[in-house]
């Protein structure tokens, strides 16, 4: 059923590709900047699809079962292409290993539990989680379209450091969500 909230989570999706072709040059300033104004979109409407499929009852099976699908394309894209073009290196490469590998995990989990009809609800902690991915993703990009956004007196790019900074917050929140999701499932399990 194609209700405005379905549409606004398809339009996520759908979006994806441009995200990616926008922030496919490393160094292409514009783009980045681009990019970040369609991720910014992208989490506007994520607010809106839930909120309006809630406050009209629109809840419908299908938006239940892409909300989180186009939360974790968009995520899981935005990480690869940050990786890939060394906006996000060295140590830091881990925090992002860890969110992806538990979003991965996590979706199987629910799968696994879903042909259980176990129910497995959103805690406020994942809530936070997903909160800090979204702000220290949209750092980044952001940092790569203003480079020359420094922290007075430093050569540290600010929303550079600001996305480090919540990419590790979110990890560490990752491997305490998942371990909730992980011992939940687990009682489930011969």
């Amino acid at each position: 059923m194609l209700t405005l909230p379905n549409i606004l989570t398809l339009s996520r999706i759908f979006a994806v590709p441009l995200l990616v072709a926008l922030m496919w040059w490393p160094g292409w300033a514009a783009g980045y900047l681009a990019a970040w104004v369609v991720y910014s979109l992208m989490g506007i409407t994520d607010y809106f699809d839930g909120y309006l499929a809630r406050s009209r009852g629109m809840v419908s099976k299908l938006g239940q079962f892409l909300d989180p699908i186009a939360d974790k394309i968009m995520i899981a894209a935005v990480i690869v292409v940050l990786v890939a073009n060394h906006d996000v290196a060295g140590v830091h490469v881990i925090a992002a290993l860890v969110i992806l590998l538990r979003e991965i995990a996590v979706s199987g989990l629910r799968e696994f539990l879903g042909g259980l009809r176990v129910s497995v609800p959103v805690s406020q902690l994942a809530k936070w989680k997903t909160t800090l991915q979204i702000v220290s993703l949209g750092s980044l990009i952001l940092a790569g379209g203003l480079p020359g956004w420094l922290i007075p007196g430093t050569t540290l790019n600010l929303p550079q450091v600001v996305g480090l900074v919540t990419l590790w917050g979110a990890a560490v929140l990752t491997v305490i969500t998942g371990w909730d999701y992980l011992r939940i499932g687990l009682k489930h399990m011969d």
